[in-house]
């Protein structure tokens, strides 16, 4: 296969994989739309569409290999081996993806049936940023970069955190990753808890993390909802999964909407709590006092801290819940995209704008509100409707 950015199956998010399983067992002929969308509106280069239509054509070479798919089996034992076959069988089809520049932004729509189309996600998101430096002209500075991983894996691990590694959507590339995947675990020791890129966590012989994403959430609010989205994408996860995957996502429609669906049933068979914006001390407060109301020890669960993270905020968190409840931390951006050079990450998503249960029925919007109002993503009548079906003001 020529040289691509993508160069396995396996470079991708383990939740891509969970909720396409998820997908294709209850919703198989469910349809979505995902757009990208670049929170800080950036110039892109010149030709810069080329260059993504180039590398998603490439990427349509890409199978999976009878090495990844005996690490499927044993990293993966809750994905069937229908789902494996179906990923031995899958390519990327890049018909399924229509990029341009519309008002000289760079648009990305990738639509089709939901089981197939979230494969999409992750794999653009790293390749649009790393075509970004290198069509910039941005190269890391390996010295610093050296030194800072390495300095964070020391202060992980004297500070006792548990740290998986989320960085695969906005790394400054693919070699970076892997250089920071191999220090962190060089160094870190056990504070290194896993990595949510599956052919990182096989070539360096991690543990696979991740949880659920708002497109699971935002798929339910279209469908079933906004007062049931929470519940009923809970429920449906517990189907699917019967207590495997026990991290939940909580800000969707907001925090506060997502503790009024949280029932003693889904706290018990729930493992973990996702925070994923605003404020990580008023989050805890609010899981802690929801526990309480339903009478359910905090000390056994945890949280999952994953927003816009550094070390020295990871471990002010931890302090914070010592004693009251476990704290775990996914940080991404600012392990495997601080490289020195002045370079700016990007500030890049894809998010689910569009389902239908079929491609004969309509289609229905999806918006993610979130606990930060620039986190909102979907129509201004969409997310109005939203916030006044769930009392938002």
């Amino acid at each position: 296969m020529s040289e691509c950015v993508i160069k396995s199956l396996l470079d991708t998010d383990l939740y891509k994989f969970t909720t396409g399983y998820a997908y294709s067992k209850l919703f198989p002929r469910a349809c979505g739309q995902f757009r990208f969308v670049d929170r800080d509106g950036i110039d892109y280069p010149e030709g810069f569409v080329d260059l993504v239509r180039a590398e998603i054509q490439k990427m349509s070479e890409i199978a999976l290999s009878a090495e990844e798919e005996a690490f499927l089996y044993n990293a993966l034992p809750y994905l069937p081996p229908t789902y494996i076959d179906f990923l031995k069988g899958y390519r990327f089809n890049p018909s399924e993806v229509t990029v341009n520049m519309i008002d000289g932004r760079l648009s990305i729509v990738a639509e089709g049936l939901l089981y197939r189309i979230t494969l999409w996600e992750t794999p653009i998101l790293a390749l649009v940023s790393e075509l970004y430096f290198k069509a910039k002209g941005q190269t890391p500075d390996m010295d610093y970069l050296r030194n800072s991983a390495i300095a964070k894996a020391k202060e992980m691990r004297e500070n006792d955190l548990r740290v998986s590694l989320f960085g695969m959507r906005r790394r400054f590339s693919g070699e970076v990753e892997d250089l920071v995947t191999g220090l962190l675990k060089e160094y870190g020791g056990d504070s290194l808890f896993g990595t949510s890129n599956m052919y990182y966590a096989m070539k360096h012989g991690l543990r696979v993390t991740g949880t659920h994403p708002h497109e699971w959430v935002q798929f339910h609010g279209a469908i079933y909802g906004y007062k049931m989205a929470n519940y009923m994408s809970m429920e449906h996860w517990i189907d699917v999964y019967d207590g495997d995957l026990g991290t939940v996502l909580t800000d969707t429609y907001t925090t506060d909407v997502f503790m009024l669906n949280f029932s003693k049933k889904h706290a018990n068979l729930f493992t973990s709590l996702r925070h994923d914006s605003g404020d990580p001390l008023l989050f805890t407060d609010k899981a802690l006092a929801r526990y309480a109301e339903l009478r359910i020890d905090p000390t056994i669960k945890y949280i999952v801290f994953s927003d816009s993270l550094n070390i020295p905020k990871a471990v002010k968190i931890k302090e914070y819940c010592d004693g009251k409840i476990g704290a775990t931390f996914g940080i991404g951006t600012n392990l495997t995209n601080d490289v020195g050079n002045n370079i700016k990450p990007l500030n890049i998503v894809m998010k689910l704008f569009k389902c239908r249960m079929s491609k004969s029925q309509p289609w229905q919007d999806c918006v993610k509100l979130s606990d930060v109002a620039g986190k909102h993503t979907g129509s201004e009548n969409e997310i109005r409707l939203a916030k006044e079906t769930l009392g938002i003001i």
